[in-house]
């Protein structure tokens, strides 16, 4: 995949392992509040926190559009970590899509059901390790035609990265070739669909944004 970073130069990575952190709050009563929100949709509780769900790598997208089997899918957004062929570490915005029927039967199942969208450009995280809990999650969402704020909140409600790589690895490096989704934020109004979604990783510090945004096309569902 080809990408832009901070300083506009160009960034080619082949992405070979794609890991979506789920249940990766700090904050165990914000975990807990996101169980409760999907147990309400059918979806089991998980069997330990944080959990790596592994997703083919091919699922990744940077395209304004996804087409998608049926009414029952969403966003999340999520910071991205993101490993080069050098082992330096990059951060972009993605959206963790999920199929929320097909999660009821099996959540690893429903991760691998839809397109991964993911920010064009990506930061050093060099450029943001020494203050990521002030970096802002934000997600918008557009339901017939209007558009609402769905998700909001710093990353200091979420695991450090580092945290999470030494979980995943049982060391302190991330493989080559690998996007790692970082974790999401509760939705504000509950999990539902929507026709576009918005995502955003501000950078307050250093006054700048990461932003993507995707339009979801239905595809009919034949029995």
């Amino acid at each position: 995949m080809r990408f832009t970073t901070s300083e506009g130069s160009r960034l080619k990575i082949d992405v070979e392992n794609l890991v979506i952190a789920g249940w990766a709050a700090r904050d165990q009563a914000a975990v807990e509040a996101h169980i409760k929100e999907l147990e309400e949709l059918g979806v089991p509780r998980p069997s330990s926190v944080p959990l790596f769900y592994r997703v083919s790598a091919d699922q990744l997208t940077t395209a304004p559009r996804l087409q998608v089997l049926g009414m029952e899918s969403s966003g999340e957004v999520e910071a991205v970590l993101l490993s080069d062929p050098e082992g330096k570490l990059w951060v972009g915005v993605g959206s963790d899509h999920t199929d929320r029927k097909v999660e009821a039967y099996s959540v690893a199942v429903s991760k691998q059901m839809c397109p991964k969208p993911l920010s064009a450009e990506f930061w050093s995280f060099e450029e943001v390790a020494d203050h990521w809990d002030q970096l802002e999650l934000r997600s918008h969402i557009v339901v017939e035609g209007q558009r609402q704020l769905y998700q909001e909140g710093t990353l200091a409600g979420l695991l450090d990265p580092r945290d999470l790589v030494r979980r995943y690895t049982r060391s302190d490096r991330l493989p080559p070739g690998t996007a790692l989704f970082c974790g999401t934020l509760t939705a504000q109004g509950g999990v539902r669909p929507a026709e576009r979604f918005e995502m955003e990783l501000k950078d307050p510090r250093r006054g700048r944004s990461l932003r993507h945004a995707y339009a979801v096309e239905i595809l009919p569902v034949i029995a």
